[in-house]
């Protein structure tokens, strides 16, 4: 494919997807050889678990055999879908219809919730990979992240045309999926042989709530970009909303597997806190967003983590002579100092905190 690389100077949000003139993949968004997708390379044949949810009431033998699968899902893959999880189809369709309209307004209209400062509650952003020399390689994307609550100091904050839209869906859409984080936890910690309330209780009386809508252009070229670079979730657990562009892939064993769109399914997985709860047994793994060069794809992920002054480590049930502790314990936001520290690179935040190991 001949591309033109000309440099745009507007560099803080996209053109549309949807205007006349197309996107350039401007240098600034190319990375090196050793970062690039290879996308022939990612596997498609060893899916990640799709577990029915509806059988997960009660304490009869369909019950177990639901937490028996999502605690498999958990050790094998760090991620898994989920059906029938009581959701209302209606409030999901709403939801992703207010993330479209919302990147589809102009992108001056966009700006000036663009910021770079970490600080700021709500934001628009643009991810990065800082490469050789110290260049920074941003994502084909854009991100608005904000707080689950309070949702009115969000929407104080968006372009007038979305306000009502926004906070009907979003208010709506983070109820139900705050019921819906509070089962699996509990799930996730019977699997682990736990009391059932045990992983809500150790993120504290103020949970960390994050939502981040996430827009990817088409791309004229998805081979020498990125979506979102490979990393992993920093909180306990993320809950997404994808639409029906695939784009999302997650690591297993060294190779990339594409994550399918499933028809009213959420995307859930297993996040650093969690790795770190059941001391290593769950694991949370890396994962990435691709591109594609015909359709704009939209997502909205739903972040639960510990409250700033919880203290994490390995659960005390889950050590014994054959299973040592594998981290030290920290106050959460020691490990969001580390995260954002390592801002730009592949990120390495839990691995901070591991112990020494003996031979």
């Amino acid at each position: 494919m001949n591309l033109d690389l000309k440099v745009c100077n507007k560099m803080n949000s996209f053109q549309l997807a949807n205007e006349s003139s197309p996107l350039s993949l401007t240098p600034k968004f190319i990375l090196p050889q050793s970062k690039r997708p290879n996308l022939s390379e990612v596997q498609s044949l060893d899916l990640i678990p799709i577990i029915d949810l509806s059988y997960s009431h009660g304490n009869n033998h369909s019950s177990l055999e639901v937490v028996h699968k999502i605690s498999k899902a958990c050790e094998e893959f760090g991620f898994f879908q989920i059906v029938n999880h009581g959701v209302p189809e209606q409030v999901c369709h709403k939801m992703m219809k207010a993330i479209t309209d919302f990147f589809e307004l102009p992108s001056e209209e966009r700006e000036s919730l663009y910021s770079t400062d970490h600080t700021k509650s709500v934001r628009l952003l643009n991810y990065y990979l800082k490469v050789e020399g110290g260049e920074k390689v941003k994502c084909w994307s854009e991100s608005f992240n904000h707080p689950w609550y309070p949702i009115d100091d969000t929407i104080s904050l968006l372009p007038e045309q979305i306000k009502t839209q926004y906070r009907d869906a979003f208010t709506e859409y983070a109820k139900e999926i705050g019921s819906l984080v509070r089962r699996l936890l509990g799930l996730i910690s019977i699997g682990l042989g736990l009391e059932e309330d045990c992983l809500l209780k150790k993120l504290g009386e103020q949970p960390r709530q994050r939502a981040q809508a996430n827009f990817y252009p088409p791309c004229p070229d998805p081979e020498l970009t990125m979506g979102l670079t490979e990393h992993t979730d920093l909180n306990t657990l993320t809950v997404v909303l994808q639409s029906e562009v695939s784009g999302l892939q997650v690591n297993k064993g060294g190779r990339w597997i594409s994550v399918p769109f499933v028809p009213n399914a959420f995307v859930i997985n297993v996040a650093d806190q969690i790795q770190v709860l059941s001391n290593g047994r769950y694991k949370s793994v890396l994962h990435r967003v691709v591109t594609n060069n015909v359709s704009p794809r939209f997502s909205m992920a739903m972040f639960l983590g510990p409250y700033a002054d919880a203290m994490i480590g390995p659960i005390q049930e889950l050590i014994d002579e054959d299973h040592p502790p594998k981290y030290r314990n920290y106050r959460f936001s020691e490990f969001l100092k580390e995260f954002f520290n390592q801002e730009g690179t592949r990120r390495l935040v839990k691995e901070a905190f591991e112990l020494p190991h003996e031979n």
